[in-house]
C-alpha cells in the first residue's frame, strides 16, 4: 500500500507576525467555524481517491492552529478516522503558538492521537519577541511548554529565529542556551527570509530595518550547528535539529519528494504525479467548497525531468544527502549519467561530497545551497 502524508492549513492566528508572508488572517475568529466545515468537506471529497493510501502522518499548521476551538479540532479529528486509513505509528503534529495553549486543549490533544506539539518560540528575549509582532512573552513559553511535558507530549518541537532585526549574537547564544535546558526532542532553526508585502518587507524597502550583517548571520548559524551537536541534537536538515529517532516525519516527505495532500486555504499537494495548489482567499475557498467544487486553482504536471531536478535538490537538504542506490532505483539511472559535469564542478569548488553511496553537501555547500541546488535544473 503506498503512503502519504496529509497536511492541514488551519489560516486563523490572533495577530500576524512582522515578518510572516503566509496565508492567514489574524483577529476574524469568527469565521472559524464556517472555515472548518468547508474545509471537512474537502477532506471527505478525497476519501475515495486516497482509499489506497496508508496516511503516515498529518500536520495541522498555520496560523495558529492552537486558536482552533476543540469542538472545531474535534471535527478535523473525526473526520481524518473515517475518511482516511491511518497508520498504526501515525505521527501527528499540531502548531502553537505560546499564550494559546490550556489544560483542556492539551488533554484532548493527547487523548485524540496528536503525538507531537510544534511551539513558536523564536526567540528568547521579550524586546526581540515584541519586535517581531509575536504575541507572547519567554515566560508564556516557558509556562506552556512545562504544562505540555507535564501532562504528557513526549514529542515536542521548538521553532527558534536568527538574523532578527538587532539581535545580536549574545542573545542568539542565550536563546540556544536555554530551549536547549528544556530538551526538546526537536529544534527547527530558521534564518529571518524578508519577504515581500509583510510588515518587515516594507520596512526594509524604506532602509528602516536594521538586520545582522550576513556574517554575523552565517556565525549564528554554524554556531547553532556546533552548539546543538555538542548536546546531542543531530543536524539532519538544513535547518532541524533532533534528539536520536526523533527527525520531523512529515516534514521528511517533501525532502524525500515523496506524495502528499494538503487540505485547506492555499495547501498544495503532489500525488500521482500532480502537484496542485488551493484558492488563497478565504471567501473563495469556501464558496467553491460550498458549490461542490474543489478549491484548486493551480495544476501541472510534474515531469520526469522535473522530479528528477526536484529530488535531487530536495533531497540536498538532508545532511545524509542523496542515496545514490535508491536514486537509481526510483528513476532507473544514476544521478551521474545526467549530472556528471555538475557533480564535478560542485566537488571541486568544495561543495559537494560523494562518500560511497551518499552525495551531500559540505559545510560550505551548505552556506551556498542555493547554488548547488541551481545546478541540478534541468532544461
Amino acid at each position: 500500500m503506498k503512503e502519504l502524508g496529509i497536511y492541514i492549513h488551519i489560516p486563523f492566528c490572533i495577530q500576524k507576525c512582522f515578518y510572516c508572508d503566509f496565508h492567514s488572517y489574524s483577529n476574524m475568529q469568527h469565521r472559524i467555524m464556517a472555515y472548518i466545515n468547508a474545509l471537512i468537506k474537502e477532506m471527505d471529497s478525497w476519501k475515495e481517491k486516497l482509499a489506497n493510501y496508508q496516511i503516515k502522518s498529518v500536520f495541522i499548521g498555520g496560523g495558529t492552529p492552537s486558536i482552533v476551538p476543540i469542538d472545531a479540532i474535534d471535527k478535523i479529528i473525526n473526520t481524518l478516522h473515517t475518511s482516511f486509513r491511518l497508520s498504526s505509528d501515525l505521527e501527528f503534529t499540531i502548531e502553537s503558538n505560546p499564550g494559546t495553549l490550556e489544560k483542556q486543549k492539551i488533554k484532548y490533544y493527547l487523548e485524540n492521537d496528536i503525538n507531537r506539539l510544534s511551539i513558536g518560540l523564536q526567540a528568547w528575549q521579550n524586546p526581540l519577541l515584541k519586535e517581531l509582532g509575536r504575541i507572547h512573552t519567554q515566560e508564556m513559553f516557558v509556562k506552556n511548554y512545562l504544562l505540555a511535558r507535564e501532562m504528557g507530549f513526549k514529542n515536542i518541537n521548538v521553532d527558534i529565529m536568527f538574523g532578527l532585526p538587532h539581535q545580536t549574537s549574545a542573545q542568539w547564544e542565550e536563546t540556544l542556551r536555554n530551549v536547549v535546558v528544556l530538551q526538546p526532542e526537536h529544534i527547527s532553526a530558521y534564518s529571518l527570509k524578508i519577504e515581500d508585502n509583510t510588515i518587515f518587507g516594507k520596512k526594509y524597502d524604506k532602509g528602516m530595518l536594521q538586520l545582522p550583517s550576513e556574517e554575523e548571520d552565517r556565525w549564528m548559524y554554524h554556531f547553532a550547528i556546533d552548539f546543538l551537536q555538542n548536546y546531542q541534537y543531530q543536524h539532519y536538515e538544513i535547518s532541524n535539529f533532533s534528539k536520536e529517532d526523533k527527525a520531523c516525519m512529515h516534514n521528511k516527505i517533501y525532502w524525500y519528494n515523496e506524495e502528499y495532500i494538503g487540505f485547506g486555504l492555499g495547501a498544495h499537494s503532489y500525488i500521482d504525479q500532480m502537484r496542485f495548489s488551493n484558492e488563497i482567499l478565504l471567501d473563495k475557498y469556501v464558496e467553491a467548497i460550498e458549490k461542490k467544487q474543489l478549491p484548486c486553482t493551480s495544476k501541472e504536471k510534474i515531469s520526469l525531468h522535473d522530479e528528477v531536478a526536484e529530488t535531487m535538490f530536495l533531497g540536498l537538504r538532508m545532511m545524509e544527502g542523496i542515496d545514490i542506490e535508491k536514486f537509481t532505483r526510483r528513476f532507473g539511472f544514476s544521478p551521474f549519467k545526467i549530472y556528471a559535469s555538475q557533480i564535478s564542478k560542485l566537488q571541486d569548488r568544495g561543495l559537494l561530497i560523494v562518500e560511497g553511496e551518499k552525495m551531500k553537501l559540505t559545510r560550505k555547500g551548505i552556506d551556498l545551497s542555493n547554488t548547488v541546488f541551481v545546478e541540478f535544473l534541468l532544461d
